[in-house]
């Protein structure tokens, strides 16, 4: 027969064996309500003669998919001067003022034509592979494109875009996707801008087809920002 301290022991034990699950399940419940890891701050790079309003649609999907306002930014600047004297320098100063800002450690670029030059040679040149984490092209004149001869006479960013230039021949020197940065392009096969449309993807990133869209479509495009925002989450 069991003592009265024996019985309150037994009743004590059965007690926690049945209240047990319960913190195990609402520990569980906990993840099942924690928000998916926090995402990188995303850096728009606007392309030529183009200003940050670009970006609008893009904008709006990624806030659709959960971003929040303080993790968008979009980089302005004057595209008529060069991309690794000067460009790709800002860029990064920008990119160290939304590190600080966000307290991320690395955040992903999201680049549309002339701004995928500047962003490639930051990455490259700049340290910026040590702090991007995924980088995207859309419709980036990455080996160069004929229609810049139209302007290089006078513009050192259409110079900076004719196929063999410095910085087209320096950024496709050795590794054209180098560091652990993920490298995504978007290009289409009706690009105006860009000839020839092979210019736009990279030995070494996922180079995705859209069809048959004018060069400043893709910002636009359902199908193209899907794409990005899937890369953007792997």
């Amino acid at each position: 027969m069991l003592t009265p301290r024996q019985r309150i022991l037994a009743f004590l034990t059965l007690c926690l064996a049945l209240l047990a699950p319960f913190p195990a399940q609402a520990a569980a419940g906990r993840v099942a309500d924690t928000p998916a890891a926090a995402r990188n701050p995303v850096v728009f790079v606007h392309g030529y003669n183009a200003d940050p309003g670009v970006w609008g649609s893009l904008r709006e999907d990624l806030r659709a998919d959960g971003y929040a306002d303080s993790q968008l930014f979009a980089f302005g600047y004057d595209t008529h001067q060069s991309v690794n004297e000067v460009l790709s320098g800002r860029l990064a100063a920008y990119v160290d003022q939304v590190r600080q800002q966000t307290g991320a450690a690395r955040v992903d670029v999201v680049g549309h034509s002339f701004g995928s030059l500047v962003s490639r040679w930051y990455v490259k040149y700049g340290g910026g592979a040590a702090t991007v984490d995924h980088w995207v092209s859309l419709a980036g004149p990455n080996h160069g494109t004929s229609t810049a001869w139209a302007c290089a006479l006078w513009d050192q960013a259409c110079r900076d875009m004719t196929p063999g230039s410095y910085v087209v021949k320096n950024l496709a020197a050795g590794d054209e996707t180098p560091g652990a940065v993920k490298y995504a392009t978007f290009w289409s096969e009706c690009d105006e801008v860009v000839n020839p449309d092979s210019s736009v993807p990279l030995s070494g990133a996922l180079n995705t087809p859209v069809g048959c869209l004018k060069h400043n479509d893709l910002l636009g495009d359902e199908a193209t920002s899907a794409g990005v925002r899937a890369f953007l989450r792997s």
